[in-house]
């Protein structure tokens, strides 16, 4: 039975997001891909979706974390 991961990413700007992949290789599928989010294929049933800050926000009511902030979980 086969069946696909998808991981969703908040990037501040698509457009760069996905030159900077694209230069390190990692194909995009078409399909699945706007203005709003990009569909970057990592391996043969994984994909990340590169999802625009705004967008992502809209999605979930989560505080996105960045490289100075931290992630700790409610205890």
């Amino acid at each position: 039975m086969a069946s696909n991961a998808f991981i969703s990413l908040p990037v501040k700007s698509l457009d760069k997001s996905v030159e900077f992949f694209s230069k390190l290789g990692f194909a995009f599928d078409a399909r699945l891909t706007d203005k709003t989010a990009a569909c970057m294929k990592v391996a043969e049933d994984v994909f990340v979706m590169l999802v625009a800050e705004e967008e992502f926000k809209a999605i979930t009511p989560s505080t996105i974390h960045g490289a100075t902030t931290a992630f700790m979980p409610a205890s």
